[in-house]
């Protein structure tokens, strides 16, 4: 059946009408996927939230990390690649997914050059395929440890040669990388290596036993060679990426840590290692956009919700624990239960100050989400782009670009007395696991990707941020628009349309699921239409140019609750506004004190400032509370004190929080 279903889908796509291919996801020729990509080029920011976040990109982020991934005294990624090549003699050195770290740096100035056309971006991408090309090997490999080891015998007692050092991993961003390359700039140099690499693998897991197959961690080959079929619509590279499921999970030796202790297709609830599982999720999201499988779907809707429901942060960010068990609770059988690193954990199981979160989960969950909005339609996927995109994704960059989160903690408290695995304040360089870094500089370079989707009905506007569209429809008339706003401090949107199909077209407005009568003109007459939120609203007319879209979502401070099964969170409170999550820093108390006495006064007269720090723009809010000043020094508990202090506020965005001299921070307070 399967095979039936993807000689279907080369069918399909061989019939199809030619698009533009040349998106982050080039899903044009999908046949399952109900949106489509605008190209990596069609969105340029002009001003606002997101054009300061792409100048950093590009003046500060970019640079940054690729003279430090030429360091070889930091990160030894390009040594790595030039001793491979032979080109001088030396060990491997660094985390065994340093080739993937170099990959994402590289598809971010690939995403950075579609727009900028960058002369020197150019140069130096093509130094770096140069170099790529010298490493790999004959037969298409490429992954530098054990190459490394071959040429010179140098490998020594480490072992990250082994597959489960991240070798497929590390080919899947190289593979997606090579997409995005070609994409950006029309050069085929690169995407003939990643051919390479899909020969390879294609070759590799036709004769692979199961249980050699599947030891492949943290899967983006999955999402790689999908991308790779799109591109180069080889169908063998589809076969590969159903074979990948087929083979999930039918060992012996499989790990929930690794979502693969039992079959994709019997899974129903995220579990594991969060990285590993939302770059799963992404990936079969990417099989099904091309062969219609129900099944797969149908699981992926079902962890979705188990995700949404009962295991995301209020941030977006997912991967609780620093360490759990799977199954819990089920078996005293060692053999069942099962030891998991930055894990999903339990329903409802959400600690703050212990948060794991790590950065690339949370880069995994809009990848994931990104894929489920284009396969549905469905706005719900795209609120949680969003919402992890502007809390959970960009807490993991300081504010200039140059220093980053592991983990994205919910409380950091200075009193606590003990020290956890990765610290609470941002690195230039994140020694052994550095990986975070690479992810967020990609994702920053690509949030114009995602801004708009097309359908043969219209034109989707999923994120909202100043910027200018051009590009074309599925029949190849021009769709020009300026998008003008000061999001996500203010919900006014004005969209004014400067080349649209002469027939009716549609443009279908995203209205945030967090969000309350919003309210819509065209040409400054209020448009009679119902606003549901966590919909798209559909406008659909005869376009001119000069015709403006006026939409405006109201933005009032919202006191949240978490669902009371959330323990660590009971009794507590945040404050979310818009699409941004708040949080106090202790400089934002009016007098010294821990951010743990604080309580918040929900009657608040909550009010927003303009402020900037570090350079950056930034809506603070200012609100009232008090402070409990219990002495807890050698007390585990002792009774409430009625009297309180009182006390003003005043709140960052969550992003932003540790660009200062804080050293203590909290998104939930006792009221």
């Amino acid at each position: 059946m399967k095979k039936n279903i993807i000689l279907l889908s080369a069918v399909l796509i061989s019939t199809a009408a030619v698009a533009q291919n040349k998106g982050l996801v080039a899903n044009s020729n999908s046949p399952y996927s109900k949106l489509q990509s605008i190209g990596l080029q069609d969105v340029k920011w002009t001003n606002g939230f997101w054009k300061e976040q792409f100048d950093v990109e590009t003046k500060s982020t970019l640079p940054y990390m690729w003279d430090l991934y030429h360091n070889d005294e930091v990160s030894h990624a390009y040594a790595n690649f030039e001793i491979a090549a032979g080109n001088r003699k030396g060990t491997f050195k660094g985390p065994s997914f340093h080739d993937g770290d170099f990959y994402k740096i590289f598809e971010g100035m690939a995403a950075t050059y579609a727009i900028t056309k960058d002369k020197k971006l150019d140069k130096q991408m093509d130094e770096a395929i140069a170099m790529f090309v010298k490493v790999q090997r004959k037969d298409g490999y490429l992954h530098t440890p054990v190459l490394i080891d071959e040429r010179w015998g140098t490998l020594g007692p480490e072992e990250v040669k082994k597959q489960l050092g991240f070798e497929k991993y590390n080919m899947g961003h190289l593979m997606t990388a090579a997409c995005v390359h070609y994409r950006a700039t029309g050069k085929s140099s690169f995407l003939n290596v990643a051919k390479g690499v899909a020969d390879f693998l294609y070759d590799f897991y036709k004769k692979a036993s199961p249980e050699l197959a599947r030891n492949a961690i943290c899967p983006s080959h999955y999402m790689g060679i999908v991308e790779m079929y799109r591109t180069t619509k080889n169908p063998k590279y589809l076969e590969l990426a159903n074979n990948l499921i087929d083979i999930r999970g039918t060992t012996n030796d499989g790990i929930d840590d690794n979502q693969d202790r039992i079959p994709f297709r019997k899974q129903t609830t995220a579990m594991g290692h969060a990285v590993r599982a939302n770059y799963l999720y992404a990936g079969v999201a990417d099989l099904y956009a091309e062969t219609g499988e129900a099944k797969l779907l149908e699981n992926l809707k079902s962890i979705w919700d188990d995700v949404a429901f009962r295991k995301m942060y209020i941030t977006g960010a997912c991967g609780a624990l620093y360490d759990g068990v799977s199954p819990d609770g089920t078996s005293y059988n060692p053999t069942d239960v099962q030891k998991i690193h930055q894990a999903y954990g339990r329903p409802f199981q959400l600690p703050n100050a212990t948060a794991h979160t790590e950065t690339c989960a949370n880069i995994g969950n809009v990848l994931w989400n990104w894929r489920m909005l284009q396969i549905t339609g469905d706005a719900k996927y795209a609120d949680i782009v969003e919402l992890a995109l502007y809390n959970s994704v960009l807490s993991g960059i300081n504010l200039e670009g140059n220093k980053f989160c592991y983990n994205n903690p919910l409380n950091v408290s200075k009193d606590l007395p003990f020290q956890q695995r990765w610290g609470n304040e941002r690195e230039g360089y994140i020694a052994l696991s550095n990986c975070c870094a690479p992810n967020v500089t990609r994702t920053i370079a690509e949030v114009g990707n995602y801004a708009y989707s097309l359908t043969k009905e219209g034109l989707y506007v999923n994120l909202y941020g100043s910027n200018h569209l051009n590009t074309n429809t599925e029949e190849g008339t021009k769709i020009h628009l300026h998008q003008e706003t000061n999001y996500p401090w203010d919900g006014a949107i004005s969209i004014k349309i400067d080349a649209a199909p002469k027939e009716e077209y549609a443009l279908f407005l995203r209205i945030p699921g967090w969000s309350n009568g919003a309210t819509v003109k065209i040409n400054n007459k209020a448009v009679d239409v119902s606003t549901v939120s966590g919909t798209y609203l559909k406008l659909e007319q005869k376009w001119k140019k000069g015709d403006v879209i006026s939409l405006n979502i109201p933005m009032p401070v919202e006191v949240m609750q978490a669902n009371p099964l959330v323990e660590e969170t009971r009794n507590q409170v945040a404050v979310k506004r818009g699409p941004i999550v708040y949080c106090l820093e202790s400089d934002g108390i009016s007098k010294n004190a821990s951010i743990n006495e604080v309580v918040l006064n929900t009657n608040s007269d909550f009010k927003t400032q303009t402020i900037q720090r570090n350079n950056r723009n930034l809506v603070a809010i200012s609100a009232q509370g008090f402070l409990n000043t219990n002495s807890w020094d050698k007390k585990l508990y002792q009774p409430l004190k009625k009297s309180k202090e009182t006390i003003s506020l005043q709140l960052l965005p969550y992003f932003a929080w540790g660009n200062g001299a804080s050293k203590e921070m909290s998104v939930w307070f006792l009221h």
